[in-house]
């Protein structure tokens, strides 16, 4: 704790990465072992704008849900003893990942066969629309660059649930004084 009685580990716990990597099963995990809110970018815009995802994609288009989604990065950021799970693409756009520039934001990475794997029966998935095989590759390739810029890794592709989150733990409780 600084001499002003902030306390960097109040911050927020951050999970990102690509979408099937388990941020929001593990973020739960997370938010339990520490006594943390869980939150959920996806779930909290859906309930804020009443309907799912993907109907905000259809009807509103995906210019106006990024524009919530960095609203909501800037909110969030401010707010304490949270665990957030974002959305797949939030943490694309620098200006949402400099919102987190006090969290400890960890990117959650897995193979790309684990994640057809995970994501082949889901519906419900926008940016997953037409031929799963060729566009899951596609779209990881374009984020591939801004995950890149987030320092802390953990893979998620051979390792259960707890694991991931014990790994998740261990991060955040390594260097609680450093920038995240």
């Amino acid at each position: 704790m600084t001499d002003s009685g902030f306390n960097p580990r109040s911050l927020p716990l951050v999970l990102t990465g690509f979408m099937g990597t388990g941020k929001t099963s593990v973020g739960q995990v997370v938010a339990e072992k520490l006594g943390r809110e869980f939150l959920d970018m996806d779930a909290v815009i859906e309930a804020n704008e009443g309907m799912p995802i993907r109907q905000i994609f259809q009807t509103r288009g995906e210019v106006y849900f990024r524009a919530r989604e960095a609203e909501l990065c800037v909110q969030l950021a401010r707010r304490e003893n949270l665990v957030i799970a974002t959305g797949g693409g939030a943490l694309v756009d620098p200006q949402n990942r400099a919102a987190f520039n006090q969290a400890c934001v960890i990117c959650l990475d897995a193979a790309v066969e684990a994640l057809l794997a995970r994501l082949a029966p889901a519906r419900d998935r926008p940016m997953l629309t037409g031929d799963i095989q060729a566009r899951l590759p596609e779209l990881l390739n374009a984020r591939r660059a801004a995950y890149a810029q987030i320092a802390r890794h953990i893979d998620t592709t051979e390792k259960s649930i707890a694991q991931i989150a014990d790994e998740v733990i261990a991060l955040f409780e390594a260097s609680p004084d450093e920038p995240h």
